[in-house]
């Protein structure tokens, strides 16, 4: 599988949307700009840099294979359009100057990369990598270029045109990518009702995938813009990436999904995050993996998928019981280590509350601002319902799994963890509220402090029918705290961290809104659900139908995702969840609200 994922020509390089790269054999094309008024160079592109002066892009399609990518690059006073088709064993690339000055200049700059062997030459319009493969040879088909022996630099006043097929005319290979850019549009075809969604979709988790070469894997960050060392994955984020890559792109999700639980730390949890040399090894992030394994195994009932991973989740599950169970409540914590001289030095929020605040996910959420941190357990005294919630669809996925692979003492096991945890769950029901509350430790009084983690018990199953439907009733459609033209916020709106509007303190979330719509469906509350899946596509395609932008987080009462800078990344993979909510609800993926079916199938 690693094989076929890490083959052809894409743009695997994290560093550049503007770079091509041929793998096995790590053979890159990059793409600068040169603006001739002040000399700068253009080495690198990336969605979301964030900075004064910074580039712009905007990204177009973009096939999981590569076998078509576009993209639009602005930059000081330059806008270029850039268009690639990867047709078998060829590559076909075309660059389209839309605003430029005279005297700017495109460099074509060939390297090997990842240490990878291999000369290139430059020589009369071709750039040529010998490499232990064997030959790989770009021809110039259409623009004005001087050749020197580091790159070739193009003119901007014309279009520009680079095959391996030498044989090609400049509209051959406009027409061979206007052929790959018309299989790609076909795609959207099998999703006629939600076809932005679906487009969406796509485009960012594709452009958001990359090679990582030091374990010879392809995966898909976050954003490149956060893979600043090379790559990172953060737990719940890949995990929901790998759900969302299942619609119909089985390998990337199975890679990433083994991917993040294989970072899983020496004593027993999945970690918050990894990245180059550096792992969070005093907490976890929500348990949401056995649960996304289960259901891309339900649309590709593959066994050799569960095999992979199913050691490594049972771990994880008696992980939390063992090391986030406080009077029979899950708390989230931070547990200190000896990081030793770790370069970087490692973040300020090992175990301490922050760390605790991180491991729930929810960075800054108003929940916690209140909560006490027992520094011997080293975890909030807080019971935590959105936790203990998805910690029990953990277990009931994870049985289901179990019972495929014939692992019947775990069946048992996790069974009774399930039921064990609904029990406590169900002591943190508040009749009075109508909703499960979050309790003080302490003091054994509940937080009055309202956020969608508190319908996380529907995903569980733990309220029967009426109880559901007093919570929807009386929260979820109350424009005092949840419901309006742009849902569902962070923490309740008569909250007075609603008006911060800052991080997960007001904003809308992606994954919020997921879980909750998760939850629904096990119940009869069909305009709720029809609401949150019509209300979720609509704040994702108020912004990617206008400027192409998938953001980390929206404003709960403009819909706007760009009004927080830095603290909402443009181009963020799991902000397509609000997509992938209407794709579900249209029937597009398997309902995970029914039983698991044994049917498994050897590679």
């Amino acid at each position: 599988m690693k094989a076929r994922l890490s083959r052809g020509w894409n743009t695997w390089d994290t560093r550049s949307v503007l770079s091509h790269v041929l793998l096995p054999e790590g053979f890159s094309v990059s793409l600068r700009l040169v603006n001739h008024r002040t000399g700068d160079t253009l080495k690198e592109a990336l969605p979301a840099r964030g900075e004064d002066g910074a580039e712009r892009v905007v990204p177009g399609p973009h096939a999981w294979d590569g076998s078509y990518t576009e993209v639009v690059v602005e930059w000081q006073g330059i806008r270029i359009g850039v268009r690639s088709a990867a047709v078998d064993n060829g590559f076909f690339l075309q660059i389209i100057p839309h605003r430029r000055s005279p005297g700017d200049a495109l460099l074509m700059d060939p390297q090997m990369l990842w240490g990878r062997p291999g000369k290139i030459m430059i020589k009369s319009g071709t750039i040529r990598a010998d490499t232990p493969s064997g030959q790989t040879e770009l021809a110039v088909a259409a623009g004005r270029y001087l050749a020197t022996d580091q790159h070739l630099e193009f003119s901007l006043a014309e279009p520009i045109a680079v095959t391996t097929d030498r044989s090609k005319t400049a509209a051959e290979i406009g027409e061979i990518i206007d052929r790959a850019e018309a299989q790609c549009a076909e795609s959207k075809s099998k999703y006629p009702e939600a076809p932005d969604a679906y487009e969406a979709l796509r485009t960012v988790l594709a452009w958001n995938t990359i090679y990582d070469p030091g374990n010879d894997r392809v995966i898909s960050p976050v954003s490149r813009a956060w893979s600043t060392g090379g790559w990172v994955l953060f737990e719940w984020d890949t995990y929901f990436a790998a759900y969302m890559l299942s619609v119909d792109c089985k390998e990337l999700a199975y890679s990433n999904a083994i991917a993040i639980t294989s970072e899983i730390t020496d004593r027993g949890f999945v970690p918050n995050n990894s990245q180059p040399g550096i792992k969070s090894l005093d907490r976890s992030q929500p348990p949401v993996g056995a649960f996304v394994i289960r259901e891309i195994y339900r649309r590709y009932p593959d066994r050799w998928f569960l095999d992979e991973v199913f050691d490594s989740l049972l771990r994880w599950n008696r992980w939390w019981a063992a090391d986030r169970d406080i009077d029979g409540y899950l708390s989230y914590g931070s547990d200190p280590y000896d990081h030793g001289k770790a370069s970087p030095p490692p973040d300020r929020g090992i175990g301490n509350l922050q760390g605790a605040k991180w491991e729930s996910g929810l960075d800054n959420s108003p929940m916690y601002d209140e909560a006490v941190y027992d520094r011997v357990a080293h975890q909030m005294l807080l019971a935590d319902v959105g936790l203990i919630s998805l910690y029990i669809n953990d277990c009931r996925s994870l049985s289901e799994i179990a019972a495929v692979l014939g692992r019947t003492e775990a069946v048992r096991e996790l069974n009774e963890r399930a039921a064990e945890y609904s029990r406590m769950l169900g002591t943190l029901w508040d009749a009075g509220a109508g909703l499960y509350l979050n309790r003080d430790l302490l003091t054994g009084e509940p937080s009055r402090r309202l956020s969608p983690t508190l319908f996380y018990p529907l995903l569980a199953k733990v309220p029967d029918q009426k109880q559901a439907e007093r919570m929807i009733k009386e929260h979820f459609y109350n424009p005092r705290e949840f419901w309006g033209e742009f849902i569902m916020p962070s923490i309740a709106r008569n909250d007075p961290a609603f008006k911060d509007n800052h991080y997960w303190r007001g904003r809308i979330w992606a994954p919020m809104n997921f879980l909750v719509y998760l939850g629904l469906r096990n119940y009869e509350l069909p305009r709720a659900r029809k609401d949150l899946a019509e209300r979720s596509e609509t704040l994702l395609l108020r912004s990617w139908l206008g400027e192409r932008h998938v953001y980390e987080n929206y404003n709960a009462e403009t819909g706007r995702g760009d009004d927080a800078g830095s603290w909402s990344d443009e181009f963020y993979h799991w902000g397509a969840l609000l997509g992938f909510i209407r794709l579900m609800d249209k029937g597009y993926v398997p309902s995970p609200e029914l039983p698991l079916q044994a049917n498994p199938r050897e590679p």
